[in-house]
């Protein structure tokens, strides 16, 4: 069994987000391989990163640090949902991962993003490079939908058949991942 973390990275009022995961999150399910936890970054509130000592040294002073430090730390693996602002990530996501070090390395990140016509794909491609930095391994696999919006109805996130595709494609990635990495998180004697 492999624990999967769920992040929602939308904070704003009026999110269209929340669908688009409560659907990805359904997907995941259907693989009793997983055990999936969802955190909502909206939920969690995060201050700006307020610790004085550096993530790396695991000093933490803050109990909303600690909290987060044991939910990043349980998770074998992680699935970004996201949307894309001014051709960025959302600041949100970009904090949360700022505020810890290695509880996010040897784990793989697989990306469902949303937006306009790139579908989100320019927020991932600019937390990449962060992500790389933790040791996190973003795989090549993901989810992107453009004009999101067309596809929720009722509060209902309804993926067109390409959408449910690439969705099996990545989890089934992550998952080789998940089991791949695992052997680096265990300490060298």
């Amino acid at each position: 069994m492999h624990k999967l973390l769920i992040i929602v990275a939308s904070t704003r009022e009026g999110r269209k987000g929340l669908p688009i995961a409560e659907w990805i999150e359904a997907e995941t399910r259907k693989d009793p391989e997983w055990a999936v936890s969802v955190v909502d970054l909206k939920a969690l509130n995060l201050p700006m990163l307020d610790e004085p000592e550096h993530p790396r040294l695991g000093h933490y002073h803050f109990q909303h640090t600690k909290d987060w430090s044991a939910t990043v730390d349980a998770a074998d693996a992680f699935l970004l949902v996201t949307p894309e602002y001014n051709f960025y990530a959302p600041p949100a996501i970009v904090n949360a991962l700022d505020y810890l070090s290695r509880e996010w390395a040897y784990k793989p990140m697989g990306f469902v993003s949303y937006g306009g016509i790139s579908g989100g794909t320019r927020s991932v491609q600019a937390i990449k490079p962060l992500v790389t930095s933790l040791k996190i391994v973003p795989i090549v696999e993901a989810v992107n939908v453009p004009f999101f919006a067309h596809m929720i109805s009722d509060g209902r996130f309804m993926p067109n058949p390409p959408t449910e595709t690439g969705a099996g494609l990545m989890l089934a990635e992550l998952k080789k991942w998940a089991a791949a990495l695992k052997p680096m998180r265990q300490p060298v004697s």
